[in-house]
């Protein structure tokens, strides 16, 4: 069995999900290796997605473990077989793998959420903005690295799903770039908010309590809430956490973030003034 020389964070979440249901039923690497009739290697080589694993297999284990969520299993089951080679497939090797795990991530999303402080989230941004954060790098990218993070942003913005953003009004405000580009980054966002699958809520400045100016994420949702996943930036890049604990928590956030921002409607409205005063 030939060992994949780099995981993507799909192939690494079915076998943390798998793990995840061994160590449920308090079985060792060992002890499942002799219910599927393979080695404790083999097992902790599917646990890290190093290898694959067949749907067979997958409901074996799932049977082993005892897991009577059947909607989850045939999830796990099709993220086995799933062989897609998405558009981004031609960035590899060329950009960060983080980077091609995320439009993965979008791709198989049933649905985002977005909570943005500071930035424009890269799925709404236009060509200029998104050239203008790529731009503030450190260290500074050459030309050609900047202009391969711009195509590869522009390439994974289609929404063909439920989306709900909800921005404060200082990623609205700062000028990530000049300033007919922050008019026309207002501009592209008010034409999107008019999707029937986008809402975007803006949080003023002038509302009172607002605790949560860390609440910066990215939540996207799985073929079953067990499978949701969300995206934080870190120093070093971007962090996918799937613990249900913290997913609880992360839902949590956005409800409570949402609660205290402006409707739709007087969100555009909101947009659209800041918009003339450029």
């Amino acid at each position: 069995m030939v060992l994949r020389r780099e995981p993507t964070a799909r192939q690494m979440r079915l076998g943390a999900e798998l793990r995840r249901l061994r160590e449920a039923a308090a079985l060792t690497a060992i002890e499942a290796a002799a219910l599927l009739g393979a080695n404790r290697v083999q097992i902790s080589q599917i646990e890290s997605g190093l290898v694959g694993v067949s749907e067979q297999r997958v409901r074996r284990l799932a049977s082993h473990y005892a897991c009577t969520d059947q909607e989850f299993v045939d999830a796990l089951a099709v993220m086995a077989v799933d062989r897609t080679r998405g558009w981004w497939e031609k960035y590899r090797g060329q950009l960060p793998t983080s980077f091609l795990d995320l439009s993965e991530l979008n791709h198989h999303a049933s649905f985002r959420r977005d909570v943005a402080i500071l930035y424009v989230p890269g799925l709404l941004q236009t060509e200029e903005y998104a050239r203008a954060v790529f731009s503030g790098r450190v260290p500074e990218l050459t030309h050609e690295e900047l202009e391969l993070r711009v195509r590869h942003r522009m390439a994974g913005q289609e929404i063909t799903i439920p989306y709900e953003l909800v921005i404060h009004e200082s990623a609205l405000r700062i000028r990530v770039g000049d300033r007919p580009a922050s008019r026309a980054q207002l501009g592209k966002l008010l034409e999107l908010s008019e999707a029937e699958n986008v809402t975007v809520r803006v949080i003023p400045f002038d509302l009172d309590g607002f605790s949560r100016a860390s609440s910066t994420m990215t939540y996207v949702g799985g073929p079953v809430p067990k499978l949701d996943t969300v995206v934080r930036d870190v120093p070093h890049g971007s962090a996918l956490i799937d613990s249900a604990s913290q997913l609880g928590a992360f839902r949590t956030r956005f409800r409570k973030v949402e609660a205290v921002s402006l409707d739709p409607e007087r969100s555009r409205d909101f947009i659209n003034r800041l918009a003339k005063e450029l």
